[in-house]
């Protein structure tokens, strides 16, 4: 299934892609007591749309406009540093023996097909293509081989980054990775029971039809099962919980110079499985 959070001409609502992959079946009208798809989430209920996948849609994808995927997740970690070559791209080059670990605000997310806000205080506004992981089922503790059964699905990401300011302070990144509307996230969530393995995966993210990241999660050091595991160590992962699990080498902050992201920029991240997730750039008014 996929699934997605979407606004109308009605006010905002959330639903299942149909079969044909043109149009929405609006599962707010059809399951009793759930608003959003936070609510269908956190309540564990994620298996009632099921019975609706074959049910004609209720509006066209043309006529919605994509909402963030969920709108308040109670966590959002972030993973830095994991994929193959990322550690080259720092001056320090020491090899952690645990997951870099920060977190992020969820309005510091927009969703697909909406536009990523370059704020007045730094034209440093940079990508980071991401898969991202949602949690399905509360866990504590919860073992590698294990880790899958607490997933609701997997979307995208980009992890958006004012990269000045991840520099203001020395062990400190949370002010460059939390300007509102800077990431984006969705445009679906795509039930677990229809991803195979996650290292086959294949992440990709262009600028303005270049492409800049190309990367799959095999060459992950710390694999999206472990992560699971490692963050549920010190904390409850609860249903509704989100993974960014980390950007391949090529973000526009590694070139020479920097390439940064400006007004009318378009930004895809795409992996087959997932889809594409797509924004612009606009500046704060």
């Amino acid at each position: 299934m996929k699934l997605l959070s979407y606004s109308t001409t009605d006010g905002p609502s959330f639903g299942l892609l149909d079969a044909a992959g043109t149009g929405v079946i609006n599962l707010a009208r059809r399951i009793d007591g759930v608003d959003t798809l936070d609510d269908l989430i956190v309540s564990g209920r994620l298996g009632e749309a099921a019975a609706f996948a074959d049910a004609s849609a209720d509006t066209a994808l043309a006529d919605i406009s994509y909402e963030r995927l969920l709108h308040w997740p109670s966590k959002i970690f972030c993973i830095g540093v994991n994929y193959g070559g990322r550690s080259a791209e720092y001056e320090d080059k020491a090899d952690a023996s645990y997951p870099s670990v920060f977190v992020r605000f969820p309005d510091s997310f927009t969703g697909h097909e909406r536009s990523l806000v370059r704020p007045p205080e730094s034209p440093q506004l940079d990508y980071e293509g991401e898969i991202v992981v949602v949690i399905g089922k509360e866990g504590r503790r919860i073992p590698v081989a294990n880790a899958r059964d607490h997933i609701a699905g997997l979307s995208l990401g980009n992890e958006g980054t004012i990269r000045d300011w991840v520099r203001h302070a020395k062990f400190n990144v949370t002010q460059g990775k939390n300007w509102e509307s800077t990431g984006a996230i969705g445009p679906h969530l795509v039930t677990i029971d229809e991803i195979g393995d996650f290292g086959d995966l294949h992440l990709t993210t262009t600028v303005n039809g270049e492409l800049r990241q190309d990367d799959h999660p095999r060459t992950m050091k710390y694999s999206i099962e472990y992560q699971i595991h490692y963050l549920s160590t010190f904390t409850t992962l609860r249903p509704g919980d989100i993974i960014f699990t980390g950007t391949p080498t090529g973000a526009g902050a590694r070139f020479d110079p920097p390439i940064w992201l400006e007004p009318g920029d378009v930004i895809e991240v795409n992996v087959p499985e997932l889809g594409t997730l797509r924004n612009t750039v606009v500046d704060e008014p």
